[in-house]
């Protein structure tokens, strides 16, 4: 099967939104933040939609969310940064997609989303921790991508450069 679209994977903070709108319109393809999609579709924050139906009801959007994206053409689709934990949406990410995962270390994470209120899972006591148990925790799920960059050690405009390259090759 044809990937028509390409997909950006990633933790919070590794640069999903920030080189997937550049990304996008290098390629001349349109972007869409999952994330952005539900809070739009559902009248509400993620963070609002976390406090009153819990994480499993948003999971439970994105799959949704992703199922309808991946049947369209030409998208840059952002991800939020758990998407990866359906296997389910891992696996749609994979066949129907040229899916690149976005990595940077815990401290560069730390530095690019402290002091973020509209991030629900780090609403906690010790957020540095809670970023390094879950790059942990989702590390073999983000492992899936056709290309990983890591965006703490590159400029954004070779990240930008070699996917495109990578993109170009598949």
């Amino acid at each position: 099967m044809e990937k028509k679209n390409i997909a950006l994977i990633g933790y919070m903070g590794t640069g999903k939104t920030t080189i997937g709108k550049r990304l996008a319109s290098r390629l001349g393809l349109s972007f869409v933040d999952t994330d952005a999609y539900i809070e739009k579709q559902q009248g509400k924050s993620i963070s609002r939609i976390f406090e009153q139906e819990g994480e499993p009801a948003f999971r439970r959007m994105e799959e949704t969310v992703l199922e309808t994206l991946v049947e369209e053409e030409n998208l840059l689709i952002s991800t939020g940064g758990g998407i990866v934990l359906s296997e389910q949406n891992r696996k749609l990410l994979k066949e129907r997609t040229f899916l690149v995962t976005l990595t940077a270390s815990p401290g560069a994470i730390y530095s690019r989303v402290r002091g973020n209120t509209d991030r629900p899972l780090l609403q906690e006591a010790d957020p540095y921790q809670k970023i390094v148990d879950m790059l942990e925790a989702r590390k073999p799920y983000y492992e899936i991508g056709d290309i990983i960059i890591p965006t703490d050690e590159l400029s954004e405009k070779i990240c930008i450069e070699r996917i495109v390259e990578a993109y170009q090759k598949s």
